[in-house]
């Protein structure tokens, strides 16, 4: 292969599209890092939308640097140090609502909010998704120590022994969105673990990434 082969494949090996991750607690976080991190590839745009703010319990988020009080998107926006002509990071600091979910224009989806009966609002925000053509990603499920099996598959390949899924398929989704789960509900007494977290958060990037390629290939 001779070097101009070889720079006309680097040409096109740039960030492109837009990732909007709805949720940045400490698995949007975690889930964001890694997608500020992709070379030779990856979103353009990454929006990040989350209303709460960082308290002394986020300690992932205190270790990078954040300070108390800050609001979350913002802190991610303001870790992302490239130029913006390469990648930048919009702040959100807002929960997603019907009243403005047209905010919701990426390629990509990543739904991981948390805290409470977020079903409803994952499937609002999927169903406007896949309306405009976008691709999402939500969780399930993920409890755990840190050596479960962690499953990705599209939600109409699931049994129905999961409630979370039977709970979204109850409001309509069906086909055509991808969970992650490690199938350990907040039923089984068992915690989230930094190990687990790690883990979830580096399938869902690696996923996001392949929806995100396949779009603009």
């Amino acid at each position: 292969m001779s070097v101009d082969e070889i720079q006309k494949i680097e040409d096109k090996l740039v960030p492109k599209g837009k990732i909007d991750l709805v949720g940045c607690g400490r698995l949007g976080l975690r889930i964001c890092i890694n997608l500020m991190q992709v070379h030779r590839g990856g979103p353009k745009v990454i929006s990040a939308f989350d209303g709460q703010k960082i308290s002394g319990g986020d300690v992932i988020f205190t270790l990078n640097g954040a300070e108390i009080g800050e609001a979350k998107p913002d802190f991610l926006k303001r870790i992302c140090t490239h130029d913006e002509d390469f990648r930048i990071i919009k702040s959100h600091t807002e929960y997603i609502t019907k009243e403005n979910i047209e905010l919701i224009d990426g390629d990509v989806v990543i739904i991981v909010i948390a805290g409470g009966n977020t079903i409803s609002t994952a499937a609002e925000i999927i169903k406007h998704a896949q309306k405009i053509g976008a691709k999402t990603i939500g969780t399930a499920g993920i409890f755990g120590f840190g050596n479960e099996d962690i499953e990705i598959k599209d939600i109409s390949e699931y049994d129905n022994n999961n409630p979370a899924i039977e709970e979204l398929r109850a409001q309509g989704i069906t086909q055509n969105h991808l969970i992650l789960t490690t199938h350990k509900l907040i039923k089984d007494n068992e915690p989230i673990t930094p190990y687990v977290l790690d883990e979830v958060a580096k399938i869902i990037t690696i996923n996001a990434l392949k929806l995100l390629r396949d779009k603009y290939d």
